[in-house]
């Protein structure tokens, strides 16, 4: 069978599956905050047609393939439509993208140089990366706001052997969208992927990661912010699986909800039979700026395995009074005084990027968002 023929296969497969699963909806444990199924229908998200993709400069070092083009390199058909598990929108991703990006980065490759992988128009897309043992990279993935009624990206990472990757993804303020990325992660022995997301909220956002950390040793290290207002909505769902022994993670969330906003946060993390050693922990916190706005924060942990240390917490509130009182009584606005304690809660989460160029523009969109966030507050 050709390589066209095999991706057609799967294609097909995908698109048999997504027509008996339908669209996911609030019955389903992990989208009980999110309810797609209520707001649109599957002849919809057939008919989005296909989101853009573009990168200006590609880096030296890394290996580009056009999903669009017919035949595609072996790397592509070994991983693509096979990182993680085949849940309802990633089916739909691989059935009605026309397009999409694949990238490799060969084994040893250092690449310091960010790619920067822009998502624009309304659609279906998939993207995938593939680094080889040893080698390295950074994504910085933003979005557009041109998503029309639906953007729906699917996304496969597979991690070799002592592999590194940052992952930056930033969602602008999209309120007539309905935005949903599916991000599957596999990391072999001593592979590390840190990734920060940035949630500007739409009519419904939901971003979603599964990652497999496969290998001894490997790591994951996720951290990110959202700022809402208006009826802004933003899902982050991670499911961390510790599979095999000395593995680690850390998730730190952060969350600004005002307006009639909802900000949901589900963390599940499963340590395997045999993963011993493991090492996670969880940690996600909002504040809620209006008495409109709602957070659901849900950490979980499924333990399997003996000698571990896995930890998780969840606090929603509003900024400190007398933190506030103090700043006021010094002389500063209380508007001002509020955007200081907001930033201040804000601001581990975004210095976990580590990466200055990055860090800036993280915190440009976030002083653009919280205007909106903040506009109920007298």
């Amino acid at each position: 069978m050709t390589a066209a023929a095999q991706r057609e296969a799967r294609r097909t497969e995908a698109l048999d599956s997504f027509r008996v699963r339908g669209m996911p909806h609030r019955r389903f444990e992990h989208w009980r905050y999110s309810d797609l199924r209520a707001v649109l229908d599957a002849g919809q998200v057939a008919q989005a047609g296909t989101a853009k993709w573009q990168i200006d400069k590609l880096p030296d070092g890394v290996e580009l393939f056009d999903l669009a083009t017919p035949e595609a390199p072996d790397w592509v058909m070994q991983k693509l439509g096979n990182v993680g598990n085949r849940r309802t929108m990633v089916e739909a991703s691989l059935a009605f993208a026309e397009g999409g990006v694949a990238l490799r980065v060969p084994a040893g490759r250092k690449i310091a140089e960010p790619i920067k992988l822009q998502i624009a128009g309304q659609g279906n897309l998939r993207w995938l990366i593939v680094l080889e043992k040893g080698a390295s990279a950074r994504i910085f993935e933003p979005h557009t706001a041109d998503a029309g009624i639906l953007r729906n990206v699917g996304v496969e990472i597979s991690m070799a052997e002592g592999s590194e990757l940052q992952h930056v993804r930033c969602a602008p303020f999209m309120p007539r969208s309905f935005a949903v990325e599916l991000i599957a992660v596999e990391a072999a022995k001593d592979a590390k992927y840190r990734a920060h997301f940035a949630n500007f909220g739409s009519r419904l956002s939901r971003t979603e990661l599964h990652i497999v950390l496969g290998g001894e040793g490997a790591e994951a290290h996720l951290s990110g912010v959202t700022v809402l207002g208006h009826d802004g909505h933003s899902d982050v769902t991670t499911h961390i699986e510790h599979a095999a022994a000395k593995t680690s993670s850390t998730q730190l969330f952060k969350h600004v909800a005002g307006g009639k906003s909802r900000a949901v946060y589900q963390g599940k993390i499963t340590v395997r039979e045999g993963a011993v050693g493991s090492d996670s922990r969880q940690t996600a916190r909002a504040l809620l700026m209006s008495p409109r706005a709602e957070a659901d924060l849900k950490p979980e942990l499924i333990i399997f395995a003996d000698d571990v240390k896995c930890a998780h917490g969840a606090t929603v509130g509003d900024l400190d009074a007398e933190s506030l009182f103090y700043l006021r009584s010094r002389g500063l606005p209380e508007k001002e005084a509020r955007q200081l304690l907001i930033n201040a809660f804000l601001g581990e989460a975004v210095a976990a990027i580590g990466d200055d160029a990055l860090i800036e523009t993280i915190w440009h969109d976030i002083e653009a968002a919280l205007p909106r966030a903040m506009e109920s507050v007298k």
